[in-house]
């Protein structure tokens, strides 16, 4: 071998201080983080804002109404609703917010769960009523 050193297996361009002239491209990236280089340094700050007042409310909603549909007895609309709300709560939860579309499917899901079930949410409204004005008068 002679004096000089040159690129070996054992001795590459990186070890000896030296850049390679590599490039790297990344085409899309959601998330993590990237070093290159025999001195790069990755370093990723996630931050979660969460959700605003109206999606919260919007949340808290939507719990509410998971845990009122029927269990055990549900029929298939009580099931179909009920896949809609998790989704939105995923969303909301993950994401701190509800795309325009989810909340479009969501809202017709609901308006056709209340169709569908119009003389037991109009009973459930009048009882509400009731119990709100009897516990007016006993305060």
């Amino acid at each position: 071998m002679s004096g000089t050193e040159g690129d070996t297996p054992s001795r590459p361009a990186e070890r000896r201080g030296e850049t390679g002239g590599g490039n790297v491209s990344i085409g899309a990236m959601r998330g993590g983080s990237v070093a290159t280089g025999s001195h790069g340094v990755a370093t990723s700050v996630n931050t979660t804002a969460g959700p605003s007042p109206e999606h919260s409310e919007l949340l808290d909603a939507i719990r509410a109404m998971r845990s009122a549909l029927p269990g055990e007895n549900s029929s298939a609309e009580d099931r179909a609703l009920d896949g809609e709300l998790a989704e939105a709560e995923a969303e909301i939860v993950r994401d701190g917010t509800a795309a325009r579309s989810s909340l479009t499917r969501l809202l017709a899901g609901v308006r056709g769960w209340l169709g569908s079930n119009a003389a037991a949410a109009g009973a459930v409204a009048s009882a509400t009523a009731v119990v709100q004005g009897i516990a007016q008068l006993l305060a």
